[in-house]
């Protein structure tokens, strides 16, 4: 997974609206009086969101299971010159060599995670490595989003250098959306295109389920929020931000 996706992820996704996201993230935090420290970004991917924390003069690492993503976010800190430590790691496994003061997850890495007791894992390392008083904030789609917007649907696009065919098939029951991603990359010399095709599976989970998976790991439910981080979500919401808080008194780990 990811092996063909990362090369041209910021290609296809070059409307994520990530300016908007660091901003809400950016504001929560300094309402809540963090405006320095180290933060990890789970799934951090090609760095996006990492670099733009970073750039706002916070101390960054970023965990992501592909290597091939970490490579382009490698590659990006090297021309930015910021100071960010990558690792390769799958996020229920997390080991960091101290504790954090926030731990952030967008751009729906959190949906990839398809089983509660995974979940859970990810969660209780969080919260091993989790400062007293920091944060856990990150971010999910919807079951709307899946049932009402992207499930069962075909998306496509074509230009000179990268085309796709991106296929959706939400599955009710188990709240399982897969999605085959079909990529055509033109070759450096030549004419010819490279076929690469992937396969995806994300999870949409209730509200009510992440908030008892959080408190049975010790971590308090600080807000719920639509993609701004100013309101509560709708019923119509694709993507929600959950923020969550490890308690003062916690003990050093």
């Amino acid at each position: 997974m990811y092996e063909g996706f990362a090369e041209v992820y910021d290609h296809m996704m070059s409307d994520i609206p990530y300016d908007a996201w660091f901003h809400a993230l950016q504001a929560y935090l300094a309402e809540h009086g963090i405006e320095r420290g180290t933060i990890c970004e789970l799934g951090c991917g090609t760095g996006n969101m990492t670099e733009r924390l970073a750039a706002a003069g916070f101390d960054m690492i970023g965990v992501d299971l592909s290597e091939d993503m970490l490579a382009a976010a490698r590659a990006k800190a090297e021309e930015s010159g910021a100071d960010i430590l990558y690792i390769q790691q799958d996020m229920r496994e997390l080991e960091l060599a101290g504790q954090v003061d926030v731990m952030v997850s967008v751009c729906d890495s959190m949906n990839y995670i398809l089983e509660e007791d995974d979940m859970q894992h990810v969660f209780q390392r969080v919260y091993r490595f989790l400062r007293p008083g920091g944060y856990f904030i990150f971010d999910l789609k919807t079951v709307y989003c899946y049932r009402n917007v992207i499930g069962n649907q075909v998306f496509a696009e074509q230009d000179e250098d990268v085309s796709y065919i991106w296929e959706n098939y939400y599955y009710e029951e188990e709240e399982i959306n897969e999605y085959t991603l079909t990529l055509f990359r033109k070759q450096p010399e030549g004419r010819l295109y490279e076929r690469t095709d992937e396969i995806h599976y994300q999870r949409a989970y209730s509200i009510s389920v992440l908030e008892e998976l959080l408190e049975n790991s010790g971590l308090a439910v600080a807000g719920i929020f639509d993609s701004s981080m100013r309101k509560g979500p709708g019923e119509d919401s694709e993507r929600i931000y959950m923020a969550a808080k490890k308690r003062e008194d916690e003990d050093e780990q």
